[in-house]
Order: structure tokens, then sequence, then C-alpha cells
């Protein structure tokens, strides 16, 4: 009886030794590859690969608001066709509508043609566009002009809308609302830089880490510091990689003036908004680069939810850093 009984226990502790090698770490699928223009990374808690539904819900936002494609129902309003808008257009469209009356004008997918006449291209000592050219295709800007009344948009022939600064903000809540129409609890999705964070990052078993540039002039990447996201979407819009610098030395970013037309004269280089969707966090961010900090902190303190996080230079061309309505540390 005594042998039976330590064969028992041998053959328990074996069973239990195979029962601890088997057990398997918990593992993130990885996708990536290119989209509008930039690139895009997800990474979520499942066993099934989503790749080919990530492309084809990536390619019918394109065919919505993408004014690189010729045929797209944008591009096709621009040239004043008739089209029927779909659902991506429409949430776009209100967003932006809301955010345009928020933030007086600051954000407007109508200057669109303003930007493309500054033409932001390899010479930054030069402007390339004269008074003339400005004020007549001023006379189309605002987007207190354009409406939608039974899936059709209403305006001005010469207007131009363009939803750039607000789309890859939009595509990234896409895809994480696609996921967790799949149960998915746990992702990080990113389209060139804007980021949507949900639950945490299973195979480190802690929150999402993400990092925030450091402005360089010189063309390279460096992280300034790393933040925690957890349950929210960020954007950030920086103007120290297209600028311009006048005869006095004065740099003026890409974001227009949506009043003037003009680049914007700022100190501001960077600015990194927390909203609960990435659209939002995306305009948001474009519109306060417009503003500038003055403008920006009073704004804030009638909207709490939106967290700031400000890089810009002081008098002395320093980088300074501004936390607002309690954007995280660390």
């Amino acid at each position: 009886m005594k042998k039976l009984i330590l064969l028992l226990v041998i053959a328990s502790f074996s069973c239990k030794k195979e029962v601890k090698q088997s057990i398997v770490q918990p593992e993130n699928i990885k996708l990536s590859g290119p989209v509008f223009g930039t690139s895009y990374n997800v990474i979520y808690d499942s066993k099934i690969n989503y790749e080919k539904q990530f492309d084809s819900l990536f390619a019918k936002i394109n065919q919505s608001l993408s004014t690189y494609i010729p045929d797209s129902d944008i591009s096709r309003l621009n040239r004043n066709e008739d089209v029927t808008i779909d659902n991506h257009f429409l949430k776009v469209f209100q967003t932006s509508k809301m955010i345009y009356e928020l933030t007086d004008g600051a954000f407007d997918p109508t200057i669109g043609d303003v930007v493309n006449a500054w033409s932001f291209g390899a010479d930054k000592t030069k402007f390339l566009t004269d008074s003339i050219t400005i004020d007549s295709l001023m006379r189309f800007v605002g987007f207190d002009k354009v409406m939608i009344a039974n899936n059709k948009v209403k305006k001005q022939t010469s207007t131009y809308l363009e939803f750039n600064a607000i789309a890859k903000g939009y595509g990234v809540d896409v895809i994480g609302v696609f996921l967790e129409s799949k149960n998915i609890r746990n992702y990080l999705v990113e389209i060139g830089g804007e980021i949507r964070a949900k639950g945490i990052n299973i195979e480190k078993g802690t929150p999402w880490r993400v990092g925030l540039d450091e402005p360089r002039f010189d063309g390279g990447q460096s992280v300034l510091k790393a933040i925690t996201l957890k349950d929210v979407a960020m954007a950030t819009s920086g103007t120290y990689r297209k600028f311009k610098v006048d005869q006095n030395g004065n740099r003026f970013a890409h974001i227009i003036n949506t009043k003037t037309g003009y680049p914007t004269k700022t100190n501001i280089l960077s600015v990194s908004v927390i909203a609960d969707e990435c659209m939002t966090a995306d305009a948001y961010a474009t519109a306060f680069q417009a503003m500038g900090t003055d403008k920006v902190k009073t704004f804030l303190e009638q909207h709490p939810k939106l967290k700031v996080f400000l890089i810009f230079e002081n008098d002395q061309q320093e980088l300074e850093t501004l936390s607002l309505n309690n954007f995280p540390e660390d």
C-alpha cells in the first residue's frame, strides 16, 4: 500500500509539472500597413486576424472622404457633382460642424483650397502666394455656409471641402468601434500618430504606454515623455515639420488662420489633445494650433473633459510645456 501511495504522489507531482509547463502566455495580434498617406498599427487581444476587415473599412472611408481619390464622394462634391453621402461622411461632417461652431471657426474644413494655395513645399524660406489669390479664395471659406439636406451637401460651387484634419482620427475610431463590436476590450489603434486605447496590454499586463514626440527642426525624432492611456483617444498636431520663415525670421505654421487666410504666426510647436473620440481630439488639436495659448486656456475652462498638453517656445526660444485639465504627467 505504501508503494502505491508513493507512486500516486509522484504521478500527482508529475501532472502538476506538466500543467505548469503548458501554460500559454497571453499574446496580442499586431497588424500594420499603409493607409491615408501614412501608416496604421493595431494591437488587440484576440486570436482572429481582422486585416481584411480593416482594409475594407479603410477603403470605404477613403472612398467617402479622400480628396486624393478622384472619384471619391468628397472629390465629386468638390466638382459639384450630384452625390448622396454615406454614413462616414455624415458623422465626420456633423462632428466638424460642432467643433467649427465651438471654436468660432478656428477649425474649418472649407479652408483647404487656401492651404493648398500656400504650397508648403521644400522651399521653407519663401512664400509662394500673393494677397490677390488669398483674398479671392477666402470669399468661399466658411463652414457655416455648407449644409446637408436629405443626404445631399449644399454649398457654393467654389467652396472646397477637405476633412484631412479629422479623417485620420475618424479612421482610428472606426477600427476601435469595429473591434468593440467583436467583444474585444483590450486594444491600441494608431494611424499617423493618432491613437485610441482601450483596456490594457494583455502581453505585459499593464496599461498602454505611448510617447509624445519632442519638437525637432532637424527632421529627427525623439520622445519627450511617455504617458499612460486607458479608454480614451489622443491626437497631436505639430507645426515644427511644416513651416515658413519670413525675411524678419518670423516662423509661420502650416496651420492657416481661417479668418485671414494667412499662415498662423505662433510659438506653439505641438498640441496633444485627449478626448473620448479620436476624431474629436484630432480636430481640436488643429483648432488649438490656430487659436494660440491664451484662447486655448480660456476655451478649456468651459470644456474640462478635454485634456491638453502644449509644447511651445518662450521669448528666449527655449522649449516650455503646459499641461491643462489634468493631462497625464506619466
